[in-house]
Parts: structure tokens; C-alpha cells; sequence
């Protein structure tokens, strides 16, 4: 059985779904490389808030897709951007998701980072935005997960160059209870964050994020590059003290990042890990017995999906996780906090089930291909 899928072009086209999933079976946490799957939240379909309100969460619902990401042995990157972090979550709803999320990592025995950042304000002084960010940072270590220093909307649009952010990121690492993950979001995902690290020319910016690293390798773990640039991140990670990790956050090139070279490996903090995790998963697993070309065997052909799902504007790439993630049953709807559900367009989405099912992402095919076709109604289409 054929569906008529609507095309950029305004045309139909015929695609024939398929009838059995990959065959991915749950497994423990790597050995090879360190892998977080940044995690998407289930918006509760039955609040009456409006564009306006806090966001209100399906826990139950959000939960259980965390721990679908940990049966499979994937770390789970919490109240990142994926999770709509200054796009539908404010830092009340974070918090709460992080507290929660922390405690599920407990009782499963899974490994969990928690972004932390400075959205609770919107500008203000140094010393404010300090204060934001050790008020984010005592959440999270209170709750047992490991911090990941986010990039700062107000700290972009308050520092006068390279020197505020060496003072700001050095206060906070001197403080820090355990070692933390430092990331840098390029614009493409937060236009607010032109020019981070004090400058728009990039060869200056990763300078000065290097200098923060050699200042205080004791206190990072690791630092996570999200500017789709793999030649520089592979230049950066080779410039970093020993011990301190790459986490790959490029959503276009992350299996040769992953895979490494002669020279190298980046770990891995992705938000495509969130509707590719037990597909990803397996593939990790083939680097782990050694077998780089099984891993790329894998992981290659997923590569048009994310660059699907992260072209411009790439910051609405959380409306094709979640629509990913309704598709394959881990929701019961498509809807997201915020209302971002209608961020993408009908054909983009169409797409991305197209490409989804052709990789056999979704457990249930017949289920995929039945709720693809009432959003296609829904819309006027008949598939």
C-alpha cells in the first residue's frame, strides 16, 4: 500500500512505507565513546495555556522517553536546546525537568547531564548573570547530574569582549563541585548568540574558549561544539589539554566526527540522537568491537534525515524530533510546548517521515504510516 506524501514543489508523490522496523534490540552503555542523546519534552495536550504560558508538561510521557534512550545505552543530555530551552521551556519548567529527570537516572542506573544557563534573566550585569548561572549549576549538582555550562543569551548581549567571558566562565569552574561540560551553540541554532566568546570571527572566539579549557582542564569534562563545522572541530579538539573530551553537538557531519582519525575521536551530545537513539546506539556498538566500517554502515545513510530536520532556520529542528517521536509511538499527539508544532511546513515534515521510514526508525510502520496519514487530512490531503 502506496500514501501520496505532498512535496515542496506543491506535486504529490507516491512513497510505499515499509512494513518492518530495524531490528535493534536494547543494550548496555558503550565502551568506545561516550554518547548523550539530547531528549525532546512531551507538551500535555490537555492544558488550556496559550502562547504565553508556562509550558505544561506530560511527565509521565516525558519521562518514559528518557528512559527509552537509556535502555539502549545512550547518556541523556537534559534541558538542552532540544528540549526547548528559551523556545516553550522556561527556567521553572527546566528545573522541574531536570529534578525529575535526575531522579529517573537514579532509579534506572542511567547517566544524565543537565544544561544550565542564565534564562531566568534576560541582560542585566556580569555579576547578575553570574548569579543566574550559579543558581542553575546548585540545581543541578543538587540533583546528582553532571553540568553542562550552556552558552547565554544575556552573556552575549552584556560582555564588552574576550575578558568577560575568562572572568565569567572562570568564576563559575573554580566553583563547580565536579568536572562540567562547556558548550558552544553557534548562531545557526540561537541567533541571540552572534558573536560568542567576544567575537564574530571565529578563529579569535575559539582562541578564547580554548584559553577558558587550559585555565581549569580539572574542571571540564569535556566541551560540546555545535557550529556544523566539522573541520574546525576537529582542528579544536586536537588543540585540547589532555583528558578533556570533544563532544561532537554537529548534526551534519557526526559520523566521521565520531568515528575520528589517526589523530582522534569526538564523543557525542547530539540532538538527532533523540529520534535516531537505538539506531545510533547499535551503530556505537559496532566502533566498540572495532568495526568502524559497520559503524558508518550504519550511521551514514541517517545523515540526510539531520541535515534534513537541521536546515534553516535549524533552531525549529525540535518540531521534526517531536513529530518523529509522535510517529514512532513514544507520544500520543503532536503537539509541543509553545505551540511549535507548527514551525515546520507540511512538506518538510512529510519528508522526514519519508526519510524516517525508509531507515526503519518507527518500532510500528502501520502505526507511523496511520498517523501520517490524519496529519495529511487534517490538512486537506487525501493520502
Amino acid at each position: 500500500m502506496t500514501i501520496r506524501l505532498p512535496a515542496a514543489d506543491g506535486t504529490l508523490r507516491r512513497h510505499e512505507p515499509r512494513t518492518e522496523p530495524l531490528a535493534v534490540a536494547p543494550g548496555t552503555p558503550f565502551t568506545s565513546r561516550t554518547v548523550f542523546a539530547a531528549a525532546h519534552v512531551v507538551a500535555d495536550p490537555y492544558a488550556d495555556v496559550s502562547p504565553d504560558s508556562p509550558a505544561a508538561v506530560d511527565w509521565d510521557a516525558t519521562l518514559a522517553f528518557r528512559r527509552h534512550l537509556w535502555s539502549h545505552g545512550l547518556g541523556v543530555a537534559e534541558a538542552m536546546d532540544t528540549a526547548q530551552r528559551g523556545m516553550g521551556l522556561d527556567w521553572a519548567g527546566a528545573a522541574e525537568l531536570i529534578r525529575r529527570s535526575a531522579a529517573e537516572a537514579r532509579a534506572v542506573g542511567g547517566r544524565i547531564a543537565c544544561g544550565v544557563g542564565t534564562d531566568q534573566i534576560t541582560g542585566g550585569t556580569l555579576a547578575g548573570i553570574r548569579a543566574a548561572y550559579e543558581e542553575q549549576l546548585a540545581v543541578a549538582e543538587e540533583a546528582g547530574a553532571q553540568a553542562v555550562l550552556m552558552a547565554s543569551r544575556a552573556l552575549a548581549a552584556t560582555a564588552d569582549g574576550p575578558e568577560d567571558y575568562l572572568e565569567v566562565y572562570g568564576h563559575l569552574l573554580r566553583q563547580a563541585a565536579e568536572p562540567v561540560i562547556l558548550h558552544w551553540l553557534g548562531p545557526m541554532f540561537d541567533p541571540a548568540l552572534e558573536g560568542y566568546w567576544g567575537s564574530s570571527d571565529l578563529d579569535a572566539a575559539t582562541d578564547t574558549f580554548l584559553q577558558v579549557v587550559a585555565a581549569h582542564p580539572d574542571k571540564v569534562d569535556g566541551v560540546k561544539i555545535s557550529l556544523l563545522d566539522a573541520r574546525r572541530e576537529i582542528d579544536l579538539r586536537r588543540r585540547l589539554p589532555r583528558g578533556v573530551r570533544c563532544y561532537t553537538g554537529d548534526d551534519f557531519h557526526y559520523p566521521e566526527l565520531i568515528a575520528g582519525d589517526e589523530r582522534g575521536f569526538s564523543d557525542a551530545l547530539l540532538g538527532v540522537f533523540d529520534p535516531l537513539g537505538p539506531l545510533a546506539a547499535e551503530a556505537v556498538r559496532a566502533l566498540d568491537t572495532g568495526d568502524a566500517q559497520g559503524f558508518r554502515a550504519l550511521l551514514d545513510p541517517t545523515v540526510e534525515l539531520s541535515r534534513h530536520l537541521f536546515r534553516p532556520p535549524t533552531r525549529f529542528y525540535k518540531t521534526g524530533v517531536v513529530f518523529l517521536a509522535w510517529l514512532a509511538g513514544h507520544q500520543s499527539h503532536f503537539t509541543m510546548v509553545g505551540g511549535l508544532q507548527s514551525a515546520r511546513s507540511l512538506p518538510h515534515l512529510a519528508r522526514a517521515y519519508e526519510l524516517a521510514d525508509t531507515l526503519g526508525l518507527f518500532p510500528d510502520p502501520e502505526l507511523a504510516q496511520e498517523r501520517m496519514r490524519t496529519l495529511l487530512s487534517l490538512h486537506g490531503v487525501t493520502p
